[in-house]
């Protein structure tokens, strides 16, 4: 399983390469290199810590996008995800370096665009460590004894995972210099918000015991808020 952790993690930093380096029309892009460096860094380490801890988890993790126990509506959500990931890092690509259409940001915003990458990628380790059901797709998981979790994270929001995204969300376009990529965020998040209410709906519907989890934890992505 590490060396399909590993394999699929070059991979994915290659083709992330490529859009944004093609994008780009240079490889003179420090910051697209910061980025990949993180993203690989921290993904082998929070891998080779499920390899370890929950290898069942992993291999959900590892899994394809589109499986055949997912809703239906998830193959969709997911298919354009994939798309509308592709076409966002190659906007950035375009913004930051080629054309320039973004003013430079500051290295404050830089840094903190990094460390919002940083947290969001250290937050999935608690989500992982309270809730081994975390696959990537929206499904009931019976062979794995799918249960109700309501410990960690979760004791204080539904989606942990979705609020740690929200970093990455905001400090993606910020470490790679792209006003015009962040512009894109709210949509992003509003996508995302969508997900988390059909996810409920299915798993209120099928998994024992979320209807009344959902009453106790109120709040989707941060307190006080949604």
């Amino acid at each position: 399983m590490i060396k399909r952790l590993v394999f699929q993690t070059l991979i994915s930093l290659a083709v992330m390469g490529v859009l944004l380096f093609g994008a780009a029309g240079t490889l003179a892009w420090p910051a697209a290199w910061w980025y990949l460096l993180e993203i690989g860094v921290l993904s082998l380490w929070i891998g080779f810590w499920l390899a370890r801890h929950d290898p069942g988890l992993l291999a959900e993790r590892l899994a394809p996008i589109m499986q055949a126990q997912q809703s239906r509506w998830d193959r969709f959500f997911m298919i354009v995800v994939a798309l509308v990931w592709c076409g966002w890092l190659i906007l950035m690509g375009l913004d930051a370096m080629r054309f320039h259409w973004s003013a430079p940001l500051p290295v404050s915003l830089v840094s903190f665009g990094s460390l919002c990458v940083f947290l969001c990628i250290f937050m999935c380790r608690f989500v992982f460590r309270a809730n081994s059901y975390a696959a990537p797709v929206v499904k009931i998981q019976t062979s794995r004894g799918h249960k109700v979790v309501d410990s960690g994270p979760y004791a204080y929001v539904r989606h942990p995972m979705y609020a740690a995204a929200l970093l990455f969300f905001v400090g993606t376009p910020l470490l790679l210099g792209s006003w015009w990529g962040f512009t894109c965020v709210p949509l992003m998040v509003i996508a995302l918000g969508w997900r988390a209410v059909g996810e409920e709906r299915l798993l209120a519907s099928q998994l024992d015991g979320y209807a009344d989890y959902m009453t106790r934890v109120r709040y989707r992505f941060i307190p006080f808020v949604w």
